[in-house]
């Protein structure tokens, strides 16, 4: 089949310079997931139609799967599938969805192209208990769809019908074509409307059939922020309860966000207030504590992200124990037991198996072995004001607090390095470093007081 898809609209409720189809939902353009759901149909053509905004659209969803028809002037729904015409398969029927309704399920629209198959009209329909501002679907005694009726050309008898149009209809192409052609616009919109080709079905005595959605939620479209919020709300309860399903404990499935894809294995345990963005993995016995941030991460079987820790593209093997607040950044990778602790950055950084920095350290652009312990205070001094440059540390080192370590520079193995030592020069197996200090001792001090006034 092919697919059209309708994403020619300002959306002036919306009250925003970005093109309404490229609202984020679940930190995803909206027409990003109508187009998503449109490649599992396996379509032969698949084609947005474009027109505020039109360079912004083709930047963000542009694919070599996805081509572009373009309406100049925004004259309705019919007048926008005419301009995609040129480029579909004649032979096969087309699909019609819309750019800003993206929860439709794939499942629902195999059910109306089934219905439909090669010769009928579909059209997805559903009754909804308020119908105000929708399509009405007039049938007649017999069941049979009569036509379709706008909202505001409607008679009251056909206001109270509660079955509305989605919108979405798949036709046979070749005399869809002909039909669009003989659309008028003689309407309290002055549109052309693809909702009156349902008349022209049927003036050809083609039949048209109808097929429902699961759920109301999967044919709910975006005109302005507050309907945005809402279908945020909706599909993030349906990851939550997806999740819950596959077995992962939620504290509460109303305060987590999926912003990707969130892969979990056995015994996973989110706290509350969690976002997850882009492709994260967690795997067996992992536990999540409340309001972190993971991007783009993989965790290992055990570990323990505590509060308010955010990683960014970092990657954690088993049993290792981050945060509370700790950042790990792009290129950081944990080996198993490691531990990073609170107000501790990682980035470019690879730590050894067991290795600790448990308080108040940036590690950047680092190789530390396994069994290092980093203290607090320690500081990779990686950036020369030009360029970056990586700091190196075998295996058992003991580095005490307030460390700077002064790249390039390499550490070996069992290198002792007393607190308040600046590293700048590379460092032989099993030596002690230290920078000498004087310390003086004055006896007979007196501090001084504040004057009174």
């Amino acid at each position: 089949m092919n697919i059209v898809i309708l994403a020619a609209g300002m959306g002036k409720r919306m009250r925003s310079a970005l093109p309404k189809v490229l609202h984020p939902l679940a930190g995803r353009p909206l027409l990003a997931h109508v187009i998503d759901t449109a490649r599992t149909l396996s379509p032969t053509r698949l084609v947005v139609v474009i027109g505020h905004g039109s360079e912004k659209v083709r930047e963000a969803v542009g694919a070599p799967d996805v081509q572009f028809a373009v309406q100049d002037k925004q004259l309705g729904t019919g007048h926008a599938v005419q301009q995609a015409l040129p480029l579909l398969d004649a032979s096969v029927p087309t699909l019609v969805l819309y750019g800003d309704v993206p929860l439709t399920r794939a499942s629902t629209l195999k059910r109306l192209l089934d219905a439909a198959g090669t010769e009928r009209y579909g059209v997805l329909t559903v009754t909804v208990d308020d119908p105000t501002g929708y399509g009405r679907i007039v049938r007649d005694e017999g069941g049979a769809v009569q036509k379709i009726v706008e909202q505001k050309d409607a008679s009251d008898a056909e206001r109270r019908i509660a079955e509305i149009n989605t919108g979405i209809v798949v036709s046979p192409t070749r005399t869809l074509e002909a039909w669009l052609a003989s659309l008028k616009n003689d309407n309290a919109q002055g549109e052309f409307y693809l909702t009156d080709v349902v008349e022209r079905a049927i003036e050809a005595g083609v039949e048209v059939v109808t097929a429902q959605p699961d759920a109301e939620w999967e044919t709910l479209g975006v005109n302005s922020k507050v309907q945005l919020a809402e279908l945020e709300r909706v599909h993030q309860r349906n990851v939550a309860y997806a999740l819950m399903e596959a077995g992962v404990t939620l504290a509460d499935p109303a305060r987590i966000d999926v912003r990707g894809t969130l892969e979990c294995g056995a015994d996973v345990s989110i706290d509350v207030n969690c976002v997850f963005e882009g492709r994260v993995t967690l795997a067996d016995n992992v536990s999540i504590g409340p309001n972190c941030v993971i991007r783009d991460a993989s965790i290992g079987a055990g570990t323990r992200v505590d509060a308010y820790t955010h990683i960014e593209g970092g990657t954690a093997g088993a049993n290792v124990v981050l945060g509370p607040y700790a950042r790990l950044r792009p290129g950081a990778v944990l080996g198993d037991e490691a531990h990073i602790g609170n107000f501790v950055e990682v980035k470019n950084a690879v730590m050894g198996r067991g290795s600790k920095a448990n308080h108040l350290s940036y590690i950047g652009d680092s190789d530390i072995g396994a069994r290092v312990n980093v203290g607090a205070g320690t500081i990779t001094c990686n950036y020369d004001g030009a360029n970056k440059h990586r700091t190196v540390i075998g295996d058992d080192v003991f580095i005490g607090s307030d460390t700077q370590l002064v790249a390039p520079v390499r550490v070996g193995r069992g290198v002792t390095i007393a607190a308040g030592t600046t590293v700048w020069k590379d460092v032989g197996e099993g030596e002690l470093v230290l920078n000498e200090k004087r310390q003086v001792s004055k006896t007979d001090y007196v501090r001084p007081t504040k004057k009174k006034v």
